[in-house]
């Protein structure tokens, strides 16, 4: 009988790492769960229903102190001895409001966590014995990666980043057989909508906060829609995907094994500068 497959999951003791841990568990994975709260952390590791020949190991390990992270692959490689599957799931939603009136002091602290503590656990990840080919990393990167989110500038920015980041990577680590993609869930009941909703409307923006409200009231896709695309990057199906922002929600990601050459070939599902031609308007462009 084969070990199972192994998954680190940051940000594992609430929200949706708490529900990637418990989707993948039951799909067979062995897991390395992370998180700050070791409290819980620890419950989120205990819901988890006895299974032979399955282990999870609870790390507990602070984001935003770059010396704990980059120790994380290390503390890793003394529970397991490979693995299959990274995803960077922790995130912290930082400053909201203006700009001109957020503390760089938070703005720093978002970028550390949101944006340079995955790239720093990619980094340690690839460079250690625990990778292989056939590997995936998995980026959660939506909330203003693709589209202008005012009054969100630190968080924004370090999910931009994070797709950039794992564009560039999953090229430079192709003939490796390791796949870098991002998910971009959509918006979720977690406690990062509530964090938006006690900031209110004014520093949030009527649009943001008009967002939240909805999805309290008529609730969201839900987490679901997030776990199956996950499990889908982790399969064979999605070979030759790689390098991808993609929705959960509104991408029909489940045909996309069908359409591998237009994906490699163009590009699709990435961020791009829009040009003038791209809007069929004759200015602007040679």
């Amino acid at each position: 009988m084969n070990d199972p497959r192994v998954c680190l999951i940051t940000g594992a003791s609430r929200g949706l790492g708490a529900y990637l841990a418990r989707r993948f568990w039951d799909q067979g994975y062995s897991l390395c769960l992370v998180a700050s709260d070791c409290d819980r952390l620890q419950t989120s590791l205990s819901g988890l229903p006895v299974k032979k020949g399955q282990h999870a190991v609870a790390l507990v390990c602070d984001l935003a102190q770059g010396d704990q992270v980059r120790q994380l692959i290390h503390r890793c490689a003394d529970h397991v001895a490979r693995m299959d599957v990274v995803i960077n799931n922790a995130a912290i939603l930082g400053p909201v409001g203006r700009f001109v009136d957020n503390n760089l002091d938070d703005w720093q602290k978002t970028l550390q966590v949101n944006m340079l503590a995955p790239i720093t656990i990619t980094q340690s990840y690839l460079s250690s014995g625990l990778s292989r080919e056939g590997g995936v990393i998995i980026n959660i990167s939506g909330g203003g990666a693709t589209s202008l989110r005012p009054n969100f500038s630190a968080y924004a920015t370090a999910k931009t980043g994070l797709v950039r980041f794992s564009e560039i990577i999953a090229h430079e680590v192709k003939n490796r057989g390791i796949r870098v993609n991002c998910i971009a869930p959509g918006i979720m009941d977690t406690s990062m909508l509530q964090e938006i909703m006690v900031s209110g409307e004014e520093l949030a923006g009527q649009r943001e906060y008009a967002n939240c409200v909805r999805v309290l009231q008529e609730g969201s896709p839900g987490m679901d829609k997030v776990g199956d695309l996950a499990l889908f990057l982790t399969s064979p199906q999605s070979v030759g995907i790689s390098g991808k922002i993609i929705s959960a929600v509104w991408d029909t990601w489940w045909t996309w094994p069908q359409h591998l050459e237009e994906l490699e070939e163009r590009d699709l599902y990435t961020l791009r500068r829009v040009t003038a031609r791209d809007k069929g308007l004759s200015w602007g462009d040679k």
